[in-house]
């Protein structure tokens, strides 16, 4: 059997493993509860570590502190057990642990803030790779500890151990990003319809409400407000809910699964969990049909016709 095979063989039972269901669902109350308790506070903290600020999820880039400064440190200990790395070998080991115990704690904040909106073999396989996660960081801490103690044999053997996890983990973490789509975009991104096309009567719009249409395959959310038709994309980036299902809260196009809140003219995140935008389309109505057309990005929220200007 190829390493291949073994490998989707784990990630497969882990997938269907339902013994885990339940304590998820415990620290995912937990998650909850620890963010309700920061009032007011709470969405904008929870945006902060779901990285809508950047424009994607955070806990990719957070990752590679810990993984990167764990793995020099394993080159600072073969160094300083050979004897081949000089006095500052051990102390620098030291250090570089410590940066990587930060940055596994900070990691693990944005993690666990992006994994409570997994659903069925993502959260199981996102559960196993936080335990793991937090084995390694357990070890860590203990071999800093032991760093200082001066018992620098057993803090190299519980720090190979932690990096032995973090790569086992890692392999985890890919999974739940290219298998399960996590943290990437669902969003459909291509340039169609590049000429007008009719998709709506503009009688069955009504004011506030979104209305989910098909164009050409493609589906995209027709919004009238304040005399204007906005139409984005029907697709939200962050799980691929139908936004058509959503609602208007302040102007801004409400997600039904998770919560996050669009900028009708833009398409822009003004609220998290989806940290990329929708895609926008420029709008017309002619002889009392609305039709639509994919706008670039670079033209900007320029195009969105009023309903009493279009029947002029």
């Amino acid at each position: 059997m190829s390493v291949r095979s073994r490998l989707e063989r784990v990630l497969g039972a882990v997938e269907r493993w339902e013994v885990l269901d339940a304590p998820g669902y415990q620290v995912e109350h937990g998650i909850a509860l620890t963010y309700l308790l920061t009032g007011r506070y709470a969405r904008p903290l929870q945006d902060l570590l779901h990285g809508v600020w950047l424009g994607h999820p955070l806990h990719p880039a957070l990752v590679t502190v810990p993984v990167g400064a764990w793995t020099a440190a394993s080159v600072l200990d073969g160094l300083d057990a050979t004897g081949r790395g000089g006095p500052g070998a051990g102390p620098a080991a030291r250090t570089v642990v410590g940066v990587g115990v930060a940055g596994a704690v900070a990691s693990a904040a944005t993690g666990f803030t992006d994994w409570q909106h997994a659903h069925d073999g993502a959260r199981r396989v996102g559960l196993v790779h936080a335990g793991v996660n937090s084995t390694a960081l357990a070890l860590y801490v203990w071999s800093f500890a032991d760093r200082g103690r001066g018992r620098a044999v057993r803090a190299r053997v519980t720090a190979a151990a932690g990096l032995t996890l973090t790569v086992a983990s890692s392999w985890l973490g890919g999974a739940l990003s290219y298998r399960h789509g996590l943290g990437t975009d669902h969003a459909d991104r291509t340039l169609h319809p590049r000429r007008f096309t009719p998709v709506l009567a503009e009688a069955d719009l009504v004011d506030g409400e979104p209305v989910g249409v098909d164009v050409d395959g493609r589906p995209v959310v027709l919004v009238a407000r304040d005399g204007e038709v906005h139409a984005v994309g029907g697709t939200c980036p962050h799980q691929g809910a139908p936004l058509g299902e959503g609602w208007l809260h302040r102007g801004e196009l409400v997600c039904p699964w998770h919560g996050s809140r669009f900028d009708l003219a833009t398409g822009e995140p003004a609220q998290g969990p989806s940290t990329a935008p929708l895609p926008c389309f420029d709008t017309r109505v002619r002889d009392g049909q609305v039709e639509v057309r994919r706008r670039a990005r670079w033209r900007g929220p320029t195009a969105v016709t009023t309903v009493e200007e279009a029947s002029r």
